[in-house]
């Protein structure tokens, strides 16, 4: 008789706060292989504390469970053009864009950033849960390339966003770079809080300014940083941020989130990512078959904002129907908007129920909710 094997599940990945997490009495979850934090409780905090310290002040988020690849020499450029939906060529040294890693199919193998570092020298920040993904698909269509050494330094690089509209402000008091002359979507490096090399990106996925830190991702130097940051912001309220307020604050803000707006089911047209894809910029993976889409009147789906008009909380994956009770849909991702004081949605319905504006109804659980179509982004920072 042959005793049954146990299958012991992989330990989570740790970042280099997890201790400071748990000091600070987080509430820690699985995400994607890590033990990250959601929220952190206590007198006056939670999600809401943490989603409007983000819109009104400033928030601290440990982030370095993303991923960071690196391409270096001659042949990244072209590389990087093959593999993503945005023109890179477009980039100057010290800029940054969204993009997307497609299919040929033109749906999604992952969102990335891409900042370009020097004419030969470019870092890709992707998903933490498909990192692994990501950098075998991209070893697949262009590791045989000559003249680049493609590296995946995740392992090497804490990230830190620091968000909000004093985000700029508390960086001030540590640092003698020229935050103000960093424009959105670009970057520097410099030297924060007594650490070298610190690169500076004017990014964020919160819809607020802020700046993401990439440093060394040993826990003396993240610490030394994570503490710093808090201290400089105390003046301005801020708090530690968990996953639970970045989910709220980029869904209010209309930002896509991978497995929900954008997965390798939903193309980059359906997703309503237009702005970043550039199709006229020569052969990239997905193109032929979204200019396919395009020649046969574009895309059969779309995804739209929604905000309840009857008491309820559109969830993602609730089913979404037409007024007269036929199922034409699903919400990809649905909570309160605690700046906004409603509740909000973004779904996947068919283009002519987007283009037509009339309301729907999502099945929350029991109950049958109304909801009227509004624009996205739901909401949109001032103009200083």
């Amino acid at each position: 008789m042959t005793t049954p094997e146990l299958t012991v599940a992989p330990a989570l990945k740790k970042t280099a706060l997890n201790a400071t997490h748990r000091a600070l009495k987080a509430k820690m979850v699985d995400f994607g292989g890590w033990d990250m934090p959601v929220e952190y409780p206590g007198p006056g905090g939670g999600l809401i504390a943490e989603h409007m310290a983000v819109r009104t002040g400033v928030g601290l988020f440990d982030v370095s469970h993303m991923g960071e690849i690196q391409f270096r020499g001659p042949g990244s450029l072209a590389a990087i053009q093959q593999i993503t939906m945005n023109d890179v060529a477009r980039l100057k040294d010290g800029q940054a864009h969204y993009s997307a890693l497609l299919t040929p199919q033109g749906t999604f193998v992952d969102d990335i950033l891409v900042h370009r570092l020097s004419e030969n020298d470019y870092l890709l920040v992707v998903n933490a849960g498909t990192k692994d993904k990501d950098y075998a698909w991209i070893r697949q269509q262009v590791g045989g390339w000559a003249g680049i050494h493609i590296t995946d330094y995740s392992s090497y690089y804490s990230q830190l966003a620091l968000q909000g509209p004093r985000a700029l402000e508390t960086m001030r008091k540590l640092t003698k770079v020229d935050l103000a002359a960093i424009k959105n979507y670009w970057f520097t490096w410099g030297q924060v809080a007594g650490i070298h090399n610190v690169l500076i990106a004017r990014t964020g996925y919160s819809g607020e300014d802020g700046f993401e830190l990439y440093i060394p991702s040993d826990e003396a130097t993240t610490v030394k940083m994570w503490n710093a940051l808090m201290e400089a912001g105390e003046e301005f309220g801020i708090r530690p941020c968990g996953l639970g307020a970045r989910n709220t604050l980029r869904l209010e803000a209309g930002m896509s989130l991978y497995g929900h707006e954008i997965s390798e089911e939903i193309n980059a047209l359906e997703a309503g990512l237009d702005r970043f894809l550039k199709l006229d910029k020569g052969e990239f993976i997905g193109r032929d078959a979204l200019l396919a889409v395009v020649a046969t009147g574009g895309p059969k789906r779309k995804i739209i904002g929604l905000e309840m008009v009857d008491r309820g909380i559109g969830r993602d994956g609730y089913a979404v129907h037409d007024l007269e009770g036929n199922q034409i849909g699903v919400v990809t991702s649905g909570s309160p908007a605690p700046f906004l004081k409603t509740n909000i949605a973004m779904a996947l319905v068919p283009a002519a129920v987007a283009a037509s504006g009339t309301d729907i109804v999502v099945q929350c659980r029991a109950n049958s909710v109304r909801a009227k179509h509004v624009p996205i982004p739901f909401y949109k920072r001032a103009k200083k």
